[in-house]
């Protein structure tokens, strides 16, 4: 090999190696190494008779090269956002089952559905599944809505069932399952509704009687009925398997379940907005509010379901590190009565009770802005057909404080002496506050009511066996129309309903108001239909409305949702593919 070419051998080493350390991540280093290179040189040898010849020996030569060196990567740390969440247990992974806190914010990372509450603004409705928010037509007689779903939407894989893509079978499939008792908590909102797939991704909602945007959107949102499911995963395992093992199309994915501890989800790689900045959620069944607080302060979490009171969250706004939110939606807190069960089928039972009631004792127990007083079923605050003070005391239906005519009503009924109940309550804050001091207020009259504690989900699933004749209920809803046919309408009532749900005081006097209103497309007439229907119910004092509480959730100020936040309609700060945690 002659000079030339050892030349230019080390020129190309020398380019090969600044295109590598140009290119190469992390940054390499470059250090220098002696080479042993061997090389043929002419020598001129003189033999005897005088004659010249030249030949070729191999010299041996030291040269020094540069050598980069990469360093091997120290493996990635996966991003956790660790949420510790008030509630014991796991309830449901279904997301038409999903009702409490702890499992509606759950699905709300699994799942989507055809339209969206926008994050951190649940007054805004924007698409989802779907391309565009459709207007409706009328088709014989019958509106009909018709969505184009996008293309590339992937389920997530699951045991057997590799991930594919999202059609309009699957669209069909799920709100077909909405609508059916035995597999949805929340089939009485799809009476009249009929679904088809025109092709793999044109989905035909047809209703036998029309609705205004303001009802339709929130039956086909990302919300209690309106999740979609996959259809393959699901028939592949059943129903029952799927409450714990659930498969979506949403930023995150369902990894394991520890009983009375916790749920790991991972991040959905092939999310229809783009792969989540976290690469998990952990959320942590914590019931008891001290060992969430002492999580988030020591840093062993990241974000936690606070108290719903005003010394709580003014305590723990003043910890170095710590954010708390105060936000939206104020969940409705509620008193129902059994009207079948005695005494309490007696309606003047009924008004002595809600006499002997406080509502003003009842909120100092959470604080403003926390909580404030409602005067009717649908708060007045948030949604339009719900009745302010001013409007319910004008009619005398506010029911204001009075024990002394609270107990001459019962003498007047026939218990002079009261009488005895027995409830069970959840171990969550906002209601075992609330029975309780309902318990004290009932025994200024001489009614005796003893509290029994249950876990969230047991009363969840009692109450709807109704095995209490005085229920508190907590819950937001997205209009007066699911407010009043959820709880009020004859199809609703707990057990032996048409279609069971909610309707724990087992009345039956305004489902013609309810149906009547819904079909109403005049705003201003249908609130008005929605005000008499409450008008209704509190005169023959079936329910008596307490307050709304609002959302606290208390996080490190390393979290960064990614939005706003003013109402999230499933019940938490709404972590989705923009949430991020910034050290």
């Amino acid at each position: 090999m002659n000079g030339k070419k050892i030349f230019g051998l080390l020129v190309t080493i020398l380019i090969l190696s600044s295109i590598i350390a140009a290119c190469a991540q992390p940054t390499p280093e470059v250090i220098k190494e002696q080479v042993i290179v061997e090389k043929e040189v002419p020598v001129t040898v003189e033999v005897e008779k005088e004659v010249i010849v030249e030949k070729k020996v191999v010299e041996t030569v030291v040269v020094e090269k540069e050598v980069v060196v990469i360093a091997t990567p120290e493996p990635k740390e996966p991003v956790i956002l660790r949420l510790g969440q008030n509630a014991a247990d796991m309830s449901t992974l279904d997301p038409h089952f999903a009702t409490t806190t702890e499992a509606r914010a759950l699905v709300d990372m699994l799942f989507n559905g055809l339209v969206r509450y926008k994050p951190g603004d649940g007054s805004v409705i924007e698409p989802d599944l779907a391309e565009a928010l459709p207007e409706p037509e009328i088709v014989g007689g019958k509106q009909v809505w018709t969505f184009k779903l996008r293309r590339g939407v992937m389920c997530h894989p699951s045991d057997g069932v590799p991930s594919y893509e999202l059609t309009a079978e699957d669209v069909v499939y799920s709100l077909q399952k909405s609508a059916k008792p035995e597999r949805s908590a929340y089939a009485g909102e799809y009476d009249g509704m009929t679904v088809e797939a025109v092709d793999d991704y044109t989905v035909k909602i047809t209703l036998d009687k029309p609705l205004s945007p303001v009802l339709f959107f929130p039956k086909v949102a990302n919300y209690s009925g309106g999740f979609i499911v996959c259809k393959k995963a699901i028939e592949a395992i059943g129903d029952e398997a799927f409450k714990t093992n659930p498969t979506g199309t949403g930023p995150f994915m369902f990894e394991s379940y520890s009983p009375l501890e916790k749920i790991m989800l991972v991040a959905n790689e092939a999310y229809l907005r783009g792969r989540p900045l976290l690469d998990g959620v952990e959320y942590r069944y914590m019931a008891d509010i001290s060992s969430r607080e002492a999580g988030l302060l020591t840093g062993e979490l990241d974000v936690i379901n606070g108290l719903p009171d005003i010394v709580w969250v003014d305590k723990m706004s003043k910890e170095k590190g710590v954010r708390v939110d105060v936000f939206g939606v104020g969940e409705v807190a509620t008193v129902h009565f059994n009207t079948s069960v005695e005494p309490l089928n007696n309606p003047d039972v009924r008004k002595a009770l809600a006499y002997a009631l406080d509502r003003d004792e009842s909120l100092a127990l959470f604080g403003e802005p926390i909580a404030e007083n409602v005067y009717s079923p649908v708060p007045a605050r948030f949604l339009a057909g719900g009745m302010t003070k001013a409007e319910a005391e004008k009619l005398h239906l506010a029911y204001d404080v009075d024990r002394e005519k609270a107990k001459q009503m019962l003498a007047d009924a026939g218990y002079p002496d009261g009488f005895s109940l027995e409830v069970i309550t959840s171990e969550m804050t906002g209601y075992r506050r609330i029975y309780e001091n309902m318990q004290a207020q009932l025994a200024e009259v001489g009614v005796n009511l003893t509290v029994d504690l249950v876990d969230h989900s047991s009363m969840h699933s009692m109450i709807r066996e109704d095995v209490n004749p005085i229920v508190v209920y907590i819950a937001w809803r997205p209009n007066a129309d699911v407010y009043l046919t959820r709880f009020f309408h004859s199809d609703s009532i707990v057990v032996t309903g048409a279609k069971p749900d909610t309707n724990f005081s087992h009345y039956d006097q305004i489902d013609d108001m309810i149906e009547a209103a819904r079909v109403v497309i005049d705003p201003d007439e249908q609130v008005g239909m929605w005000k008499e229907a409450q008008m209704k119910i509190l005169e023959d004092m079936v329910a008596y409305p307490l307050h709304f509480q609002q959302q606290v959730y208390a996080r490190s100020d390393a979290v960064d949702y990614g939005h706003e936040l003013i109402s999230v309609l499933a019940l938490y700060p709404h972590i989705n593919e923009n949430t991020r945690i910034v050290k």
